[in-house]
């Protein structure tokens, strides 16, 4: 079975997504883990059933050997990109990133991995020396456990608005549950990481102030994160991130 699309929406390091039609492909790599694509999937369907607006998932398949997931398209534009056309909105946008956010915290998905689980594999993956690698994983044990369903890459551009003006979440590729305010710390560096401080302490602020977080506490989880981003991010990031996550206080 060969790929049909009528284009190509992004390409990544591991996986390219096409549009077909009135659905999405989202096509990995041949070396690209079996278990890993099929484990997508099946974390997507499950938040799925929360209710939550979100792409829905409509076959896992293997066209060019190559395995391939198809979700819904969703019609609109990125919150990113309706950000940069109306900057004289971005505050009101900026809301109703946290709402969304605040949202997806509200739900629950018993099966999903743990957050705590995931991170501490990449502490071990970052290349830290072994006391760094200790004093990070003693941070993270020492954080309180929750069970709230944390999307892990939560940014304006994964937000669509539908021109009718419903927002959908898209990509959940690296979805647990947890801590509401790792997930809070992962957007903050975002921000960060996309040059756009301003933005990242606003969201902060706002999210804090909102969701009533002491803001000194998701700043708590930002070594943490960093640490954990770095393993994937790209190289020209590696180097800040980890310089944020060796941000910890020996306490």
């Amino acid at each position: 079975m060969s790929i049909k699309a009528d284009k190509i929406l992004a390409v990544r390091t591991t996986k390219t997504i096409y549009r077909d039609g009135d659905t999405v492909l989202k096509v990995f790599r041949n070396d690209y883990s079996k278990a890993d694509v099929l484990n997508e999937a099946l974390n997507q369907a499950r938040v799925e059933e929360t209710g939550l607006n979100i792409p829905r998932v409509l076959e896992v398949f293997k066209p060019d050997g190559k395995w391939a997931i198809r979700f819904d398209y969703i019609e609109g534009k990125t919150l990113q990109r309706l950000m940069e056309e109306e900057p004289d909105k971005k505050d009101e946008y900026l809301n109703l990133l946290v709402d969304l956010q605040m949202e997806v915290h509200s739900k629950k998905v018993p099966m999903l991995g743990k957050l705590k689980e995931k991170m501490h594999r990449k502490i071990d993956q970052t290349g830290l020396d072994a006391a760094m690698k200790y004093e990070l994983k003693t941070r993270l044990e020492g954080m309180p456990t929750h069970d709230k369903l944390c999307h892990g890459d939560f940014n304006p551009s994964n937000v669509i608005i539908r021109p009718d003006g419903t927002p959908f979440i898209i990509d959940w590729a690296h979805v647990t549950q947890g801590n509401a305010s790792a997930d809070v710390a992962r957007t903050y560096l975002l921000f960060w990481l996309a040059g756009d401080t301003e933005a990242a302490d606003k969201y902060l602020a706002l999210f804090c102030e909102k969701s009533k977080t002491d803001m000194r506490y998701v700043q708590k989880w930002l070594p943490i994160v960093a640490a954990s981003q770095s393993v994937k991010g790209r190289p020209e990031e590696r180097e800040l991130l980890l310089r944020w996550a060796s941000v910890v206080e020996y306490e």
